[in-house]
């Protein structure tokens, strides 16, 4: 597959004195999409936060285009083309829909993403630009905030539980977005507890398990057994 556009290398995470990753290595390469699976607890979202400078790590231990970047803040992360789509959503309450996806246009990137693609990928979200943020339902607070890091234009973008507490129609219209969301050469990791959706999406797998990988392959050559066993760490 050639060089890792993004790769993680020994990484080790913490918070305080608790250690949450352990000498995770991780490959991506451009143009793929990637799933990360995983029990709660698993180390799923401290990796996303890792690797979007959230959580500041050895600078040798995050490496993005050949460039060590483990070190650096989140707004410089970003401003190298990695986009995070946060577990939770963490809109801004206090503004509109079209301020929050306009923060996301702050980093200065170009690309193809500007409000009104945004618009047409989520039309509801145009219904409602003038609205609070707080005030939409889940989905489309999801939809807000996949917009904002598309506004971006980010090369990678991370997607940290995507479907979490949203009703299974509303969960289908975001994975039918997803083909027009990194049909341009995007690259994508989602984190996701519906293992079904995340293997229907990816070309590839890692599955962590107490903050260590323990399963990685192609989704298609990975068995319900072999998921079994790294996932919980016993046979099916």
């Amino acid at each position: 597959m050639g060089d890792a556009l993004l790769s993680l290398n020994a990484l080790d995470a913490h918070y305080g004195d608790f250690q949450a990753l352990f000498g995770v290595d991780m490959e991506v390469h451009a143009g793929e999409v990637l799933a990360i699976i995983g029990a709660n607890g698993a180390g799923k979202t401290t990796l996303m936060r890792s690797i979007s400078g959230l959580l500041k790590n050895a600078a040798g231990q995050v490496a993005y285009r050949g460039q060590q970047i483990g070190a650096l803040r989140a707004d410089q992360v970003a401003a190298h083309g990695i986009a995070l789509v946060p577990e939770g959503r963490q809109l801004f309450p206090s503004l509109s829909v079209e301020e929050n996806l306009l923060i996301g246009a702050q980093v200065g990137r170009k690309g193809p993403w500007s409000l009104e693609p945004v618009y047409q990928l989520f039309p509801v979200l145009k219904e409602r630009r003038h609205q609070a943020s707080t005030t939409l339902s889940g989905g489309q607070q999801q939809m807000v905030a996949i917009g904002r890091a598309l506004m971006a234009n980010p090369e990678v973008i991370l997607f940290d539980e995507i479907s979490l507490g949203l009703a299974p129609v509303i969960i289908k219209s975001i994975y039918d977005a997803l083909p027009d969301i990194v049909g341009e050469g995007m690259t994508a990791l989602i984190v996701e507890q519906d293992i079904s959706k995340a293997l229907a999406v990816s070309g590839r797998v890692y599955c962590l398990q107490e903050g260590r990988v323990s399963l990685t392959g192609r989704t298609q050559d990975v068995s319900r057994e072999d998921i079994t066993r790294a996932y919980f760490g016993m046979d099916a």
